[in-house]
């Protein structure tokens, strides 16, 4: 028997996403829809053992499950020069990166995850640091 991403022909990115347990796949897959409906011409690859998202050839997001911790973490690249939000990001021993943490999909607020990532797409081009 074929596995879903042979049947589909998926990249291995939307593999990781399709072959997550429940909430992490209806997270994901909800967070895919909004990045893509939402930010022109980004690019989805498989970088680092994750999905990543890439905005005109730069880093802009990447979404990682935390199976052991009950989370799906969603990273932001240029996230040093982030301006909304801040307060509802997660740092957790990082210097510059910031993330959104979501445990269940009714955590997923979608007005504030798509300021942010509107935030994130007018600030991706100045990189990672400050």
């Amino acid at each position: 028997m074929k596995s879903i991403s042979n049947l589909w022909n998926m990249n291995p990115a939307e593999d990781y996403i399709i072959n997550q347990e429940e909430p992490f796949k209806t997270i994901l897959l909800q967070l895919q829809v909004l990045v893509e409906s939402t930010v022109p011409g980004v690019e989805l690859k498989y970088k680092y053992r994750i999905p990543f998202y890439y905005l005109k050839g730069k880093p802009f997001c990447y979404l990682n499950v935390s199976p052991k911790k009950g989370y799906v973490d969603v990273g932001f690249w240029s996230s040093a020069h982030l301006s909304v939000h801040l307060d509802k990001m997660v740092t957790e021993g990082r210097k510059v990166m910031r993330s959104l943490r979501y445990h269940t999909l009714e955590d997923l607020d979608a007005d504030v995850f798509l300021a942010v990532i509107k935030d994130a797409e007018t600030v991706n081009h100045k990189g990672f640091w400050k």
